[in-house]
């Protein structure tokens, strides 16, 4: 089986976890980049006016720069993300929209400091053909690698 772990962080929190995933997995480590990177500000939600509630508002599609050229040969696609506004940012929506997944399983990874996984999957599955298989948040690398591990059996 051939496996991915594709993931973006704005903070590096998430991360720390998907490198330690694909180190813990041998999967190939792929970071989901913005065209136009995200600065401290555009991430101050508590700025009605920053970029990332404007995006949500809008619903904007965030281009995407980084690419994973050979990816109808994963099986399994590790997606780690952080929770923003209870859901995936939008530039998840970007990236699943952006290949056929048709055949291939996700499992979703994400990280928050409050927030749980919520209706992320339900919420992600219109913008892909894959089958969302697994979904949690994670606070640290030790219960990632075991869910990990639980979903390889």
């Amino acid at each position: 089986m051939r496996i991915l772990t594709a993931y973006f962080s704005a903070s590096k929190t998430t991360e720390a976890l998907a490198k330690s995933l694909a180190e813990h997995t041998g999967s190939l480590l792929s970071e989901i980049v913005p065209k136009v990177p995200y600065s401290s500000a555009d991430l101050n939600y508590m700025n009605p006016l920053a970029r990332c509630n404007r995006e949500m508002v809008m619903k904007k599609n965030v281009p995407i720069v980084s690419k994973v050229s050979d990816m109808e040969s994963y099986d399994l696609i590790f997606l780690g993300f952080p929770i923003w506004y209870y859901g995936a940012p939008l530039i998840i929506q970007s990236f699943l929209k952006e290949y056929d997944l048709s055949g291939k399983k996700l499992a979703l990874f994400a990280t928050s400091g409050s927030s749980d996984i919520g209706k992320t999957a339900e919420k992600l599955k219109p913008f892909t053909e894959g089958e969302i298989i697994a979904a949690e948040v994670f606070r640290d690398s030790i219960s990632l690698n075991a869910w990990a591990d639980e979903l390889l059996k």
